[in-house]
Protein backbone atom coordinates (compact mmCIF):
# COMPACT_ATOMS: atom_id res chain seq x y z
CA UNK A 1 0.00 0.00 0.00
CA UNK A 2 2.96 2.29 0.45
CA UNK A 3 3.42 1.96 -3.32
CA UNK A 4 0.10 3.66 -4.11
CA UNK A 5 1.16 7.00 -5.59
CA UNK A 6 -1.59 7.74 -8.11
CA UNK A 7 -3.61 10.81 -7.11
CA UNK A 8 -0.67 12.48 -5.39
CA UNK A 9 0.58 15.83 -6.65
CA UNK A 10 4.31 16.55 -6.69
CA UNK A 11 5.08 20.31 -6.85
CA UNK A 12 7.43 21.42 -9.59
CA UNK A 13 8.26 24.17 -12.07
CA UNK A 14 8.71 22.06 -15.20
CA UNK A 15 7.00 22.77 -18.52
CA UNK A 16 4.75 19.77 -17.91
CA UNK A 17 3.64 21.22 -14.56
CA UNK A 18 2.88 24.54 -16.26
CA UNK A 19 1.03 22.99 -19.21
CA UNK A 20 -2.70 23.47 -19.57
CA UNK A 21 -4.59 20.69 -17.73
CA UNK A 22 -6.97 20.25 -20.68
CA UNK A 23 -4.01 19.44 -22.90
CA UNK A 24 -2.57 17.00 -20.36
CA UNK A 25 -5.89 15.22 -19.92
CA UNK A 26 -6.40 14.95 -23.69
CA UNK A 27 -2.84 13.70 -24.25
CA UNK A 28 -3.21 11.15 -21.45
CA UNK A 29 -6.46 9.76 -22.89
CA UNK A 30 -5.07 9.66 -26.44
CA UNK A 31 -1.88 7.97 -25.20
CA UNK A 32 -3.89 5.26 -23.46
CA UNK A 33 -5.92 4.64 -26.62
CA UNK A 34 -2.72 4.57 -28.68
CA UNK A 35 -1.09 2.07 -26.32
CA UNK A 36 -4.10 -0.23 -26.69
CA UNK A 37 -3.75 -0.08 -30.48
CA UNK A 38 0.03 -0.57 -30.72
CA UNK A 39 1.32 -4.13 -30.70
CA UNK A 40 4.69 -3.66 -32.38
CA UNK A 41 7.89 -3.97 -30.35
CA UNK A 42 9.45 -0.85 -31.86
CA UNK A 43 6.32 1.29 -31.45
CA UNK A 44 6.00 0.27 -27.78
CA UNK A 45 9.72 0.91 -27.30
CA UNK A 46 9.24 4.42 -28.71
CA UNK A 47 6.28 4.88 -26.34
CA UNK A 48 8.45 3.82 -23.39
CA UNK A 49 11.13 6.33 -24.41
CA UNK A 50 8.48 9.04 -24.72
CA UNK A 51 6.98 8.34 -21.27
CA UNK A 52 10.42 8.12 -19.59
CA UNK A 53 11.48 11.39 -21.26
CA UNK A 54 8.29 13.05 -20.00
CA UNK A 55 9.11 11.93 -16.45
CA UNK A 56 12.66 13.28 -16.76
CA UNK A 57 11.41 16.64 -18.08
CA UNK A 58 8.87 16.89 -15.27
CA UNK A 59 11.62 16.41 -12.69
CA UNK A 60 9.83 13.46 -11.08
CA UNK A 61 12.16 10.71 -9.96
CA UNK A 62 11.98 7.52 -11.98
CA UNK A 63 12.37 5.64 -8.70
CA UNK A 64 9.15 7.26 -7.47
CA UNK A 65 7.44 6.36 -10.75
CA UNK A 66 8.56 2.73 -10.44
CA UNK A 67 7.28 2.72 -6.86
CA UNK A 68 3.85 3.58 -8.20
CA UNK A 69 3.93 0.49 -10.43
CA UNK A 70 4.31 -1.95 -7.53
CA UNK A 71 0.53 -2.43 -6.97
CA UNK A 72 0.10 -3.74 -10.56
CA UNK A 73 3.08 -6.10 -10.52
CA UNK A 74 0.85 -9.05 -9.57
CA UNK A 75 -1.48 -8.28 -12.48
CA UNK A 76 1.51 -8.13 -14.82
CA UNK A 77 2.90 -11.43 -13.53
CA UNK A 78 -0.51 -13.13 -13.82
CA UNK A 79 -0.88 -11.86 -17.41
CA UNK A 80 2.61 -13.02 -18.32
CA UNK A 81 1.99 -16.52 -16.93
CA UNK A 82 -1.27 -16.87 -18.87
CA UNK A 83 0.34 -15.84 -22.14
CA UNK A 84 3.56 -17.81 -21.69
CA UNK A 85 1.97 -21.15 -20.83
CA UNK A 86 -1.32 -21.01 -22.70
CA UNK A 87 -0.40 -19.42 -26.06
CA UNK A 88 -0.08 -21.53 -29.17
CA UNK A 89 2.88 -21.25 -31.52
CA UNK A 90 6.45 -22.45 -31.96
CA UNK A 91 7.43 -24.56 -28.92
CA UNK A 92 10.62 -23.59 -27.09
CA UNK A 93 10.39 -25.79 -24.00
CA UNK A 94 7.97 -28.55 -23.07
CA UNK A 95 7.45 -30.12 -19.65
CA UNK A 96 4.53 -32.51 -19.54
CA UNK A 97 1.37 -30.65 -20.53
CA UNK A 98 3.11 -27.25 -20.15
CA UNK A 99 4.56 -25.78 -23.34
CA UNK A 100 6.37 -22.47 -23.57
CA UNK A 101 6.12 -20.95 -27.04
CA UNK A 102 8.01 -18.17 -28.76
CA UNK A 103 4.76 -16.34 -29.54
CA UNK A 104 3.71 -16.62 -25.89
CA UNK A 105 6.91 -14.96 -24.68
CA UNK A 106 6.57 -12.13 -27.20
CA UNK A 107 2.89 -11.58 -26.39
CA UNK A 108 3.47 -11.59 -22.63
CA UNK A 109 6.31 -9.06 -22.98
CA UNK A 110 4.22 -6.71 -25.14
CA UNK A 111 1.13 -6.90 -22.92
CA UNK A 112 3.19 -6.35 -19.77
CA UNK A 113 4.89 -3.32 -21.32
CA UNK A 114 1.50 -1.97 -22.38
CA UNK A 115 0.04 -2.26 -18.86
CA UNK A 116 3.05 -0.58 -17.24
CA UNK A 117 3.01 2.26 -19.77
CA UNK A 118 -0.75 2.78 -19.29
CA UNK A 119 -0.32 3.16 -15.52
CA UNK A 120 2.74 5.42 -15.92
CA UNK A 121 1.02 7.73 -18.42
CA UNK A 122 -2.01 8.12 -16.16
CA UNK A 123 0.11 8.69 -13.07
CA UNK A 124 2.18 11.43 -14.70
CA UNK A 125 -0.94 13.54 -15.18
CA UNK A 126 -1.84 13.42 -11.47
CA UNK A 127 1.79 13.94 -10.42
CA UNK A 128 2.00 17.24 -12.32
CA UNK A 129 -1.54 18.62 -11.85
CA UNK A 130 -3.13 19.85 -8.64
CA UNK A 131 -6.63 18.51 -7.84
CA UNK A 132 -8.13 22.00 -8.21
CA UNK A 133 -6.65 22.62 -11.65
CA UNK A 134 -7.49 19.05 -12.69
CA UNK A 135 -11.12 19.67 -11.74
CA UNK A 136 -11.23 22.85 -13.83
CA UNK A 137 -9.64 21.05 -16.77
CA UNK A 138 -12.14 18.18 -16.67
CA UNK A 139 -15.02 20.63 -16.38
CA UNK A 140 -13.82 22.66 -19.37
CA UNK A 141 -13.40 19.55 -21.52
CA UNK A 142 -16.93 18.45 -20.62
CA UNK A 143 -18.39 21.88 -21.40
CA UNK A 144 -20.35 20.70 -24.50
CA UNK A 145 -22.26 18.25 -22.28
CA UNK A 146 -23.46 21.16 -20.18
CA UNK A 147 -25.88 22.12 -22.93
CA UNK A 148 -27.43 18.66 -22.57
CA UNK A 149 -28.16 19.42 -18.89
CA UNK A 150 -25.31 17.19 -17.71
CA UNK A 151 -23.89 18.41 -14.33
CA UNK A 152 -20.32 18.69 -15.63
CA UNK A 153 -19.00 20.66 -12.64
CA UNK A 154 -20.30 18.12 -10.15
CA UNK A 155 -18.90 15.20 -12.18
CA UNK A 156 -15.51 16.91 -12.44
CA UNK A 157 -15.54 17.57 -8.69
CA UNK A 158 -16.33 13.92 -7.92
CA UNK A 159 -13.53 12.65 -10.20
CA UNK A 160 -11.04 15.04 -8.62
CA UNK A 161 -12.04 14.10 -5.06
CA UNK A 162 -11.86 10.39 -5.90
CA UNK A 163 -8.33 10.75 -7.28
CA UNK A 164 -7.28 12.90 -4.34
CA UNK A 165 -8.48 10.45 -1.69
CA UNK A 166 -6.98 7.27 -3.17
CA UNK A 167 -3.65 7.68 -1.30
CA UNK A 168 -5.49 8.93 1.80
CA UNK A 169 -7.67 5.82 1.97
CA UNK A 170 -4.66 3.57 1.36
CA UNK A 171 -2.81 5.24 4.23
CA UNK A 172 -5.88 4.88 6.46
CA UNK A 173 -6.13 1.17 5.55
CA UNK A 174 -2.50 0.60 6.44
CA UNK A 175 -2.96 2.28 9.84
CA UNK A 176 -6.02 0.13 10.61
CA UNK A 177 -4.17 -3.04 9.60
CA UNK A 178 -1.26 -2.21 11.91
CA UNK A 179 -3.65 -1.35 14.76
CA UNK A 180 -5.55 -4.62 14.37
CA UNK A 181 -2.32 -6.61 14.11
CA UNK A 182 -1.11 -4.96 17.34
CA UNK A 183 -4.31 -6.19 19.00
CA UNK A 184 -3.51 -9.76 17.94
CA UNK A 185 -5.62 -9.99 14.78
CA UNK A 186 -4.39 -12.65 12.35
CA UNK A 187 -4.41 -10.96 8.94
CA UNK A 188 -3.37 -12.51 5.65
CA UNK A 189 -2.86 -16.10 6.79
CA UNK A 190 -4.83 -19.27 6.19
CA UNK A 191 -6.98 -20.24 3.20
CA UNK A 192 -8.99 -17.86 1.04
CA UNK A 193 -12.09 -17.98 3.27
CA UNK A 194 -10.06 -17.35 6.43
CA UNK A 195 -8.25 -14.44 4.77
CA UNK A 196 -11.56 -12.92 3.66
CA UNK A 197 -12.96 -13.19 7.20
CA UNK A 198 -9.79 -11.67 8.66
CA UNK A 199 -10.35 -8.49 6.63
CA UNK A 200 -13.78 -7.80 8.17
CA UNK A 201 -12.20 -6.03 11.21
CA UNK A 202 -10.38 -3.83 8.68
CA UNK A 203 -13.26 -3.03 6.35
CA UNK A 204 -15.71 -1.94 9.05
CA UNK A 205 -13.43 0.76 10.60
CA UNK A 206 -12.39 1.79 7.09
CA UNK A 207 -16.01 2.33 6.02
CA UNK A 208 -16.77 4.27 9.20
CA UNK A 209 -13.68 6.43 8.71
CA UNK A 210 -14.53 7.02 5.03
CA UNK A 211 -18.09 8.12 5.83
CA UNK A 212 -16.81 10.43 8.58
CA UNK A 213 -14.25 11.92 6.21
CA UNK A 214 -16.94 12.41 3.56
CA UNK A 215 -19.20 14.10 6.12
CA UNK A 216 -16.38 16.44 7.19
CA UNK A 217 -15.69 17.27 3.56
CA UNK A 218 -19.37 18.01 2.92
CA UNK A 219 -19.53 20.32 5.96
CA UNK A 220 -16.35 22.11 4.80
CA UNK A 221 -17.77 22.61 1.30
CA UNK A 222 -21.11 23.77 2.68
CA UNK A 223 -19.41 26.26 5.02
CA UNK A 224 -17.68 27.72 1.95
CA UNK A 225 -21.07 28.15 0.27
CA UNK A 226 -20.58 25.47 -2.36
CA UNK A 227 -23.96 24.70 -3.94
CA UNK A 228 -22.99 23.21 -7.26
CA UNK A 229 -21.95 24.91 -10.48
CA UNK A 230 -24.85 27.35 -10.80
CA UNK A 231 -23.63 30.93 -10.57
CA UNK A 232 -20.03 29.94 -9.82
CA UNK A 233 -16.92 31.33 -11.47
CA UNK A 234 -13.49 29.73 -11.54
CA UNK A 235 -10.43 31.11 -9.78
CA UNK A 236 -8.23 29.35 -12.36
CA UNK A 237 -8.62 30.84 -15.82
CA UNK A 238 -7.17 28.44 -18.37
CA UNK A 239 -5.38 29.78 -21.44
CA UNK A 240 -3.31 27.94 -24.01
CA UNK A 241 0.22 29.30 -24.39
CA UNK A 242 3.42 28.67 -26.30
CA UNK A 243 4.40 25.87 -23.95
CA UNK A 244 1.15 24.06 -24.72
CA UNK A 245 1.69 24.51 -28.47
CA UNK A 246 5.24 23.14 -28.22
CA UNK A 247 4.08 20.12 -26.19
CA UNK A 248 1.26 19.48 -28.66
CA UNK A 249 3.62 19.59 -31.67
CA UNK A 250 6.06 17.20 -30.01
CA UNK A 251 3.22 14.85 -29.14
CA UNK A 252 1.89 14.87 -32.72
CA UNK A 253 5.37 13.90 -33.95
CA UNK A 254 5.49 11.06 -31.42
CA UNK A 255 2.07 9.75 -32.51
CA UNK A 256 3.06 9.93 -36.18
CA UNK A 257 6.34 8.09 -35.52
CA UNK A 258 4.58 5.39 -33.48
CA UNK A 259 2.00 4.81 -36.19
CA UNK A 260 4.71 4.63 -38.86
CA UNK A 261 6.57 2.02 -36.83
CA UNK A 262 3.32 0.11 -36.33
CA UNK A 263 1.83 0.08 -39.84
CA UNK A 264 4.67 0.94 -42.25
CA UNK A 265 7.96 -0.43 -40.93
Amino acid sequence: MQGITIGQYIPGESVIHKADPRLKIAITILTMVLLLILDSFYSLLLSAVFVITAFLISGISLRYAIKGLKPVIYIVIFTMVLNIFFSTGTPIYTLGFITITKEGLVTSALISARILLLISAGSLMTYTTTPLVLTVGIEKLMLPLKYLKVPTAEIAMMISIALRFIPTLMEETEKIMKAQAARGADIGTGNIIQRAKSFIPILIPLFISSFKRADDLAIAMDSRCYHGSEGRTSISELKYGRVDLAIFMVYIQFVAAALVLQYVL
